[in-house]
C-alpha cells in the first residue's frame, strides 16, 4: 500500500465511523494538564538555624527524633540539615511550632 491509499483509508474510515484519528492526542494529553492541581501531602522539616539557644532547640529536636543526645546535637550544629522527612501537614506544623518555641529557625517544604 501506498502513503497515498493509506491516507484515503484513513479518511474513509474517519468518514464511515464518525471518527477522527487525531483525538487519541488530545486525550492523551488531558491528564497531564491536572497533574500540576495535586496537592502536597508529604512534607520535610529543616532546621536552617539553632538561634541562640542552642540547648534548647537539642532537646526540641530529641523529642521529635527520639534520637541520644550526642546524634541530636550534631544534628543541631549541623545545620543547615532535615529534622524530619515524610510528614503529613498537621505533624510537619507541630514540630515547626516546638522547633520554633525552642529559638530555631525552621522551614517547612
Amino acid at each position: 500500500m501506498s502513503v497515498m491509499d493509506l491516507a484515503d483509508m484513513v479518511k474513509a474510515l474517519e468518514e464511515e465511523f464518525g471518527i477522527s484519528a487525531a483525538a487519541p492526542m488530545a486525550v492523551a494529553a488531558a491528564p497531564s494538564a491536572g497533574a500540576g492541581d495535586e496537592e502536597q501531602t508529604e512534607f520535610s522539616i529543616t532546621l536552617a538555624d539553632f538561634g541562640a539557644n542552642k540547648i534548647n532547640v537539642i532537646k526540641a529536636v530529641r523529642e521529635i527524633t527520639d534520637l541520644g543526645l550526642r546524634e541530636a546535637k550534631e544534628l543541631v550544629e549541623s545545620a543547615p540539615t532535615r529534622v524530619r522527612e515524610g510528614v503529613n501537614k498537621d505533624e510537619a506544623d507541630s514540630i515547626k511550632t516546638k522547633l520554633e518555641d525552642a529559638g530555631a529557625t525552621v522551614q517547612v517544604a
